[in-house]
């Protein structure tokens, strides 16, 4: 039995949280600088450029790469044989979120009612999602998650009678009507399968998975790249002002669903889709 504190949980996520929201993962920061030479716009290649400048000031004066920090989603993924010592999981995991967006001078961005408003003051709750898997580690995936894109995220019930083009479509189309808002260009998530809830979780979960890796099924592998193809042809471009680099990747994840159904979800990512990884063991 490995024993694990929540002290330790607590100063993970609020190292996570610091990091994320500085830099970015090193495959997208890649694939931004690598856009900015083959973008077809002029305006368009002046923009990439100029994301790369931000995301030099934000290393070398370790500020946030992006003003809305977010809130904080946090996947946890718990061996069997992890015992927490100390206090509540969950309790740890939102310490960790309290001190990493205070002591990081980071936003806090938690509404403490959805209708009624108000400011939790602290970023807390953490969005979190807990899986039990095997053996003796923990580990924790912070992924701060701005609204500017997130309020541009669909869900569409279709039934088995859609086709391939259907989906196609129902993803372009999601891109072309968020246009500049989710601050192109953009990283998709696509979650395909499951029900309601878990077609929306795999889209979440797919914006987790670095943009330079392709789903390991051949076939939504191409299915991938036929959806980057159809969003980058909409012209949406860096920022909304035109262009061929609309998005940087379309990450599909799925789940067997039932035989009524065929659930999609597109969960829409700005060129600052973060996350960082720790395990503690």
């Amino acid at each position: 039995m490995k024993e694990i504190t929540v002290e330790q949980i607590a100063r993970t996520v609020a190292r996570l949280c610091v990091e994320a929201n500085r830099v970015l993962p090193e495959d997208l920061e890649r694939r931004i600088r690598s856009a900015a030479g083959t973008e077809a716009s002029p305006l368009g290649r002046s923009i990439l450029r100029e994301l790369g400048k931000n995301m030099d000031a934000a290393r070398e004066m370790s500020l946030p790469v992006c003003q809305d920090t977010g809130m904080a989603v946090v996947f946890a993924e718990v061996g069997q044989d992890v015992h927490i010592t100390g206090g509540a999981f969950e309790d740890a995991v939102n310490e960790g979120v309290r001190r990493g967006y205070r002591d990081g001078l980071l936003r806090c961005s938690v509404a403490a009612d959805p209708i009624r408003r108000g400011n939790t003051g602290d970023n807390t709750p953490a969005v979190l999602h807990t899986r039990l898997v095997p053996g003796g580690q923990l580990r924790l995936t912070v992924a701060p998650k701005g609204f500017g894109s997130e309020n541009m995220s669909r869900l569409k019930m279709f039934t088995p009678a859609a086709s391939v083009d259907d989906l196609v479509a129902f993803v372009a189309e999601t891109v072309r009507l968020a246009g500049g808002r989710p601050c192109p260009p953009v990283v998709v998530g696509v979650g395909v399968g499951g029900d309601f809830e878990q077609c929306a979780l795999l889209a979440k979960e797919a914006l987790c998975r670095p943009v330079s890796q392709r789903n390991e099924d051949p076939f939504y592998a191409a299915l991938e790249e036929r959806m980057l193809a159809a969003v980058n042809a909409l012209g949406v471009g860096p920022q909304g002002f035109g262009g061929s680099t609309t998005a940087l990747a379309v990450n599909i994840e799925r789940r067997p669903t039932h035989i009524a159904g065929l659930p999609l979800a597109v969960n829409m990512g700005c060129h600052v889709t973060r996350h960082k990884s720790a395990v503690i063991s």
